[in-house]
């Protein structure tokens, strides 16, 4: 029941219910699952600037969770949600800095986000 809300919310252009019924596919939740439709339901919060969308959608890319492995595209998702204070980011991008995931191997700047 929830799901359906969420999909009637998200219709309407709520960003809240547009992230919750992106995790109701990811984790099919009251819907059949479905990672691709997921994926373009994070793209839609994510582009509005919300980190924890940005997160999730970053970890998609990272994956390659309905949606083509792209680490590049993952970072630059991680660093906008790390600048935005999300602490699950800023491990997250310290990680890819450490193992050069994506990016640079960095192991300066990756100890900043660890801290």
């Amino acid at each position: 029941k929830a799901a359906r809300l969420f999909r009637k919310a998200a219709k309407q252009g709520l960003t809240d219910a547009q992230f919750a019924l992106g995790g109701c596919f990811q984790q099919g939740v009251g819907v059949v699952q479905d990672e691709e439709e997921a994926v373009k339901l994070y793209q839609q919060v994510a582009g509005q600037g919300f980190p924890k969308t940005q997160h999730d959608l970053d970890r998609c890319y990272a994956l390659g969770k309905g949606c083509v492995q792209d680490r590049e595209e993952a970072v630059k998702l991680y660093r906008q949600a790390a600048e935005q204070g999300l602490a699950a980011a800023q491990h997250s991008l310290g990680r890819c800095l450490k193992d050069g995931a994506g990016v640079a191997q960095d192991h300066e700047t990756a100890a900043r986000f660890f801290r």
